[in-house]
C-alpha cells in the first residue's frame, strides 16, 4: 500500500487526487493533507481519510480546526505546516498541488526526505528548475508530472531514447478567449475569464490559460523535466483538448497521448506509475467526437507565451520573475484592480526592469521573487 501526502488537498488537483484514491482504499493510504484556507473541506477530508497530519494557512485556522479534527490527527499551519506535510510523514509519494511559488520549499523538502514527487505545481520548476532537478537526481527520487501535457510527453517517451527526439509539441486549448480578437479582450470580465471551455481548474490556472501564461509555464517546466532545449519545444492550439501532447522523433514518426479532458487520468498514472489501473473516468469515443482541429500558435495574439519562451532562454532568475509578476498580476485582475490585458503589461514591465542572475541559489531566487512581486504590485 502506497502512503500519500497531498499539498493543496482542497484545490482542484487535490480534490481530484482524493477522488482517485477513494476508489482504491486497498492501494493507497493518505497520511498528510495541506489545505490552505478551506477549513470546512479539509475537515471533511480528514474525517474521511484519517491522515496522521494536516496543515492550514494560519494559526487561527489551525486553532479552529483542532476543535473538530479526528483524534490522532496532528494540526500544523503556515510555511512550516507545508514542510511538515511534505517531509514529516511516512509518505512514499507527495503530490504537490499547491498553486504558485509557495510550492518550491516544500517540494525541495520532500525530495530531500526521499519522497517521490507527483508534480502538479509547475511553478516549482519554473522558479528553480536547476535546483529541483539536481536535488531529485542527488536523492534518487522520481519527478512524475501530473499536468496533462507533461504526463502525455512522459507516457509517449516510455521505452524511447531521448536522443531520438526531434521535438515535443505541447497542445493548448486556447483558453476562455481563444476566439476573441485583441480588441474584444479589452473589456472582458473576471466571470468570462473563469469559464474555461474544456477543463475544470482553479481560478488562477484558468486565468493563466486565458492569457496563455499557463502554457508558457508548461514550456519552461518541460525544458527541465525532459532536459530539452527550448528550440525543441513547440506549442499547438488544439481546441478539443483530446491530444494532450505528442513527441515527434528523428524519423518524423509521432507518438501522441489521447484521452478525455479529465485530470484524474494523469493524476492516477502519477500515483500508480509504472503500472496502470482502471480509472473512475469515461472512455474516449473518437467516433462521437468526429474530428480534431488544430491551429498554429499566434504569438502576437498571446504575447505572454512569447515572454515565457524568452524568459526560459534567458534563464537564471528571469523565469522566477516571470512567474512572480504573473501571480501578482492575476491576483490583481481577480480583485478587479486591473483589466485583463494589463496582466501582460505588468509582466512585460517587470521583466524589462529585471537584471538576470545566472545559476542563482535559493536565497537569490527568493530575493528575485520578492522583488518581482513588489514591483508588480505598483505597476500599471
Amino acid at each position: 500500500m502506497k502512503h500519500i501526502s497531498i499539498l493543496g488537498s482542497t484545490g482542484s488537483v487535490g480534490t481530484q487526487t482524493l477522488d482517485v484514491i477513494s476508489h482504491y482504499p486497498d492501494q493507497f493510504k493518505v497520511v498528510g493533507l495541506a489545505g490552505g484556507h478551506n477549513v470546512k473541506l479539509l475537515l471533511e477530508q480528514a474525517n474521511k481519510f484519517r491522515p496522521s497530519k494536516v496543515s492550514v494557512a494560519t494559526k487561527e485556522l489551525a486553532e479552529e480546526l483542532k476543535l473538530w479534527i479526528p483524534t490522532g490527527t496532528q494540526v500544523f499551519y503556515g510555511d512550516q505546516g507545508l514542510l511538515e506535510i511534505a517531509a514529516g510523514t511516512d509518505a512514499s509519494d507527495v503530490v504537490t498541488a499547491v498553486v504558485g511559488s509557495q510550492g518550491l520549499q516544500p517540494t525541495l523538502a520532500a525530495i530531500q526526505a526521499g519522497k517521490n514527487i507527483g508534480l502538479a505545481n509547475k511553478e516549482t520548476l519554473v522558479s528553480a528548475g536547476h535546483l529541483v532537478t539536481a536535488e531529485a537526481k542527488r536523492y534518487d527520487v522520481k519527478l512524475i508530472p501530473i499536468d496533462s501535457e507533461h504526463s502525455a510527453i512522459f507516457q509517449c517517451l516510455n521505452g524511447e531514447s531521448k536522443k531520438d527526439i526531434r521535438k515535443i509539441m505541447l497542445t493548448a486549448s486556447g483558453g476562455s478567449f481563444r476566439d476573441f480578437t485583441r480588441d474584444q479582450l479589452k473589456n472582458v470580465t473576471v466571470e468570462q475569464a473563469l469559464k474555461h471551455p474544456n477543463w475544470s481548474m482553479g481560478a488562477k490556472i484558468t486565468i493563466d490559460s486565458a492569457t496563455m501564461v499557463n502554457k508558457g509555464l508548461e514550456v519552461i517546466e518541460a525544458h527541465w523535466l525532459f532536459e530539452l532545449p527550448y528550440e525543441q519545444i513547440e506549442v499547438l492550439v488544439h481546441p478539443e483538448s483530446i491530444i494532450h501532447s505528442y513527441v515527434e522523433f528523428a524519423d518524423y514518426s509521432i507518438i501522441a497521448q489521447l484521452g478525455n479532458p479529465d485530470m484524474r487520468v494523469p493524476i492516477q498514472y502519477a500515483l500508480t506509475y509504472p503500472s496502470r489501473m482502471q480509472t473512475p473516468t469515461q472512455p474516449l469515443d473518437l467516433a462521437a467526437i468526429g474530428k480534431l482541429t488544430f491551429r498554429e500558435m499566434d504569438y502576437v495574439r498571446f504575447p505572454c507565451l512569447k515572454m515565457a519562451f524568452d524568459s526560459g532562454k534567458a534563464g537564471g532568475t528571469t523565469t522566477t520573475v516571470f512567474n512572480a509578476a504573473n501571480e501578482v498580476a492575476v491576483a490583481r485582475f481577480l480583485k478587479g484592480e486591473i483589466g485583463f490585458l494589463q496582466i501582460e503589461d505588468i509582466i512585460a514591465d517587470v521583466l524589462e526592469k529585471h537584471e538576470t542572475v545566472s545559476l542563482p541559489n535559493l536565497e537569490q531566487i527568493t530575493a528575485a521573487d520578492t522583488w518581482a512581486r513588489q514591483t508588480a504590485r505598483i505597476g500599471r
